[in-house]
């Protein structure tokens, strides 16, 4: 049984954690931090790691950026496993995570989402039969009414999977309204849009002559991203120092 501590444990994703763990055999939640210790959870919540005094194989963090540096350097000291959930870090806290990945286990994706992490996978095989084909690639992501930024970094991430396939690296058009030109064979198409509740929504195409494939990932709620999360300690727990990601947990 991995033995988890939930870093940002009354958050919402630490409470959709914290559900998703109890129905989990493989893994237990022994501990939480959190600022806020106003919720009643199944295990002890302590004010800061310094405070926590509860063994544990792997901490999975979904707090804030504010906490990443102190998180940090908790787990290089402790030799502590390490789910790095929380997003907003600065370029300087960026920079931190190779180099505690010297010390201990540390998983970083820009999705967390066993599905997305699926789809970069299926896409790297696609696009080194269609690429070379001639087919056109274009990605389609759509999410909520406030999100601030476009296009997605989960889009990037996924043109980026695809370049990763390619002896010749592709670039990137994000906005054809400037000019008036024929699509260029070597580039790969991302469109933002913006409207309502929607979760998260991202399509691939790749168009050829007379033929069209998709892939399509649609989120219908946060969950999965903490369905991910609880994958991915329990693949960490007992693995050797290094810098991971999700491909690492799917495994095919």
């Amino acid at each position: 049984m991995v033995r988890a501590i939930m870093h940002g444990c009354n958050g919402h994703m630490g409470q959709v954690i914290t559900g998703l763990i109890k129905a989990d055999e493989g893994i237990e939640l022994v501990a939480g931090i959190d600022k806020y210790t106003g919720i009643a959870n199944d295990y002890p919540v302590f004010e800061s790691l310094e405070k926590c005094d509860v063994e544990a194989d792997v901490i999975i963090d979904f707090s804030n950026a504010a906490a990443a540096d102190a998180l940090l350097t908790y787990c290089e000291e402790k030799k502590m496993p390490v789910v790095l959930c929380t997003t907003g870090l600065s370029e300087e806290q960026l920079a931190k995570i190779p180099e505690a990945a010297k010390k201990t286990a540390v998983l970083k994706s820009a999705n967390m989402s066993l599905g997305i992490n699926l789809l970069m996978k299926l896409l790297k095989e696609a696009t080194k039969v269609l690429a070379p084909a001639g087919y056109d690639m274009e990605i389609v992501e759509k999410h909520h009414n406030q999100k601030l930024d476009a296009p997605s970094g989960t889009a990037i991430a996924l043109a980026d999977s695809m370049n990763e396939a390619m002896d010749e690296a592709y670039h990137y058009v994000y906005d054809r309204s400037q000019e008036r030109k024929k699509r260029d064979t070597k580039e790969i198409g991302i469109s933002a849009v913006r409207g309502g509740t929607i979760v998260g929504e991202h399509e691939v195409l790749f168009a050829g002559t007379d033929e069209v494939i998709e892939f399509k990932h649609t989120a219908y709620s946060k969950t999965i991203f903490g369905k991910g999360a609880v994958e991915a300690a329990k693949f960490l727990a007992g693995k050797p120092a290094g810098l991971y990601d999700m491909s690492d947990v799917i495994q095919f």
